[in-house]
């Protein structure tokens, strides 16, 4: 089985699906790889450490992938990238499949089987696999630190001899794995840290690094989480009511982060204008939801806005992709360890088990058709081999 690992297009990306010790360990499991020239170059991977891996360095995307059974990439394929795909070869990648019917329907209409991989149910034995676990965790370090760079004090409380140094509060908004991680990195950094978050089992968790839970309303928040551990969205009344906790709160804070996504969605507003206005001069919000229109009045994607009354809203875009080098070995591990529950140890072949839940879970496009219920309703163009219908169930509300 060959595999082709290529370079990232899409702006801004620093990415690749895969480092040289993920090819080392494809290679020992039997699979040929073929590398793009320079597709690790921006995560610090040249392709002299690809080639001492195991790899071949192909001079193309083209040249790579053609005849290629598994495309490993880290954002889906553009429809440039489609045409050297071989028909039936399989492409593995986060492929925005909540939100990007179209390509979707692009990669089903290149007769490619695709396996998005944001969608990894949340169960025990998917956990090496998940994609979106992993960067988001470095998401929610790299965003503490964002939040450091541009604030003009210090974190921790310093004793000196012209004075005491107050810490800097941190507030939290939404606990899942990036949220979590922000309240270990501030708490290491020695802030005062709050957070909060519709899942009541959360609760445990914040306090069991250090920091403070601030509850909105818990009878409405007693069923705010579904079966993966997501959190739903929650009624127009309970919005209301975390504005008004969370106003009070959020003006005296130093710095706010903010993490709430519902896939396949518009993120939440969590932090309105009036809130903003509260904060003093000098205050910083980094906005990790910002690519999905942002949990924050006023954050603009990629930039760093100052507001007339002095406080800086942070919307870096892709923020695990600031820690590329990091970013693209766990990456590489993830999609690693999901083709390894499939490859004969013995035979070093490489048997998918269609019906296994992960593959299910992932499995987007296969033979020309959209075969998951939950991308949105498109039609295949009428050039490709088949049309999809509309889903007969809508996605679910997660966060």
């Amino acid at each position: 089985m060959n595999i082709a690992i290529l370079k990232e297009r899409r702006a801004g990306e620093q990415r690749v699906a895969a480092a040289p010790e993920t090819v080392s360990k494809l290679v020992g499991l039997g699979f040929s790889v073929t590398v793009e020239k320079g597709a690790g170059k921006t995560a610090a991977f040249l392709d002299a450490a690809y080639k001492d891996a195991g790899a071949t360095i192909a001079g193309s995307a083209s040249a790579a992938a053609k005849s290629a059974d598994i495309v490993l990439k880290v954002q889906g394929p553009e429809p440039a990238e489609l045409k050297y795909f071989k028909k039936g070869a399989i492409v593995m990648a986060h492929l925005g499949a909540l939100s990007d019917g179209k390509g979707i329907a692009a990669i089903a209409n290149a007769g490619v089987t695709g396996l998005a991989m944001e969608l990894m149910p949340r169960i025990t034995r998917a956990q090496s696999m998940d994609i979106l676990s992993s960067q988001s965790n470095l998401a929610g370090y790299k965003a503490v630190l964002d939040a450091a760079s541009e604030f003009g004090r210090a974190f921790p409380m310093m004793m000196t001899a012209a004075g005491t140094v107050a810490p800097a509060k941190v507030f939290i908004m939404g606990v899942g794995v990036a949220g979590l991680q922000a309240i270990a990195t501030a708490k290491r950094l020695g802030a005062v840290v709050t957070a909060t978050d519709v899942r009541p089992a959360t609760k445990e968790q914040v306090e069991s690094l250090g920091g403070k839970f601030l509850e909105v309303d818990p009878e409405m928040e007693r069923d705010a989480q579904t079966e993966g551990g997501y959190a739903k969205e929650m009624p127009p009344e309970y919005f209301e009511k975390q504005k008004s906790v969370v106003a009070e709160h959020i003006k005296k804070q130093d710095i706010v982060i903010t993490t709430a996504l519902i896939p396949g969605r518009q993120a939440p507003t969590l932090v309105t204008l009036e809130m903003v206005e509260s904060m003093q001069p000098g205050a910083v919000i980094v906005d990790l939801a910002v690519e999905a229109g942002g949990n924050v009045v006023g954050v603009k994607p990629g930039e760093v806005v100052t507001t007339a009354g002095g406080v800086k809203i942070v919307g870096h875009a892709n923020v695990p992709g600031r820690l590329a080098q990091d970013a693209s070995t766990l990456f590489g591990r993830n999609l690693l360890n999901f083709l390894t529950n499939f490859v004969d140890k013995e035979s070093k072949t490489l048997a998918i088990d269609w019906e296994d839940e992960v593959v299910l879970g992932t499995l987007v496009t296969k033979d020309g058709k959209i075969v998951n219920e939950r991308v949105p309703t498109v039609t295949v163009p009428k050039n490709g081999p088949s049309k999809q219908e509309q889903p007969k169930k809508s996605a679910k509300k997660e966060a």
